[in-house]
């Protein structure tokens, strides 16, 4: 049986930047920014396991009304997944980092001045987002 994993990606932006995430102790692109991100459970819509990640990751409410779809990805890493990216510019609650065990860092940055070592498909959707392109294969090469 042909299986694809889903996962959901928040760009929280303020003021012309966005959020990141630097990756601490999870064993898979630790030290390598991020944003708000994980997977979709068993039965969850893909905008309430966003608004969930929020709450988990940010310590903020998101109401799914506020949420803009901006790119979808389908991405070949270890596995086949399915990659769904939004927007959102308004939310309830101050940032913070809720997941210290998990992430090291968590800072606002210029979309035009992103760090080095942002992770490589994330960058890639941020790029098609700017450029208003809502679909992206990525690691098909």
């Amino acid at each position: 049986m042909h299986k694809v994993r889903i996962a959901v990606h928040l760009f929280l932006e303020q003021n012309g930047k966005v959020l990141l995430l630097r990756r601490y102790n999870t064993g898979w692109e630790d030290g390598n920014y991020s944003v708000i991100a994980g997977h979709v459970e068993a039965g969850e819509p893909a905008t309430a396991a966003i608004v969930r990640e929020a709450r988990e990751e940010a310590g903020i409410t998101i109401h799914p009304d506020s949420l803009r779809p901006v790119c979808v990805m389908h991405r070949r890493s270890d596995d086949e997944r399915v990659d769904y990216f939004f927007a959102c510019h308004t939310w309830e609650g101050t940032v913070t980092n809720a997941e210290p065990h998990k992430c090291d860092d968590l800072s606002w940055f210029d979309r035009e001045a992103l760090p080095e070592n942002v992770i490589p498909y994330v960058r890639y959707a941020l790029n098609h987002y700017k450029a208003g392109r809502w679909f992206s294969e990525f690691g098909w090469e």
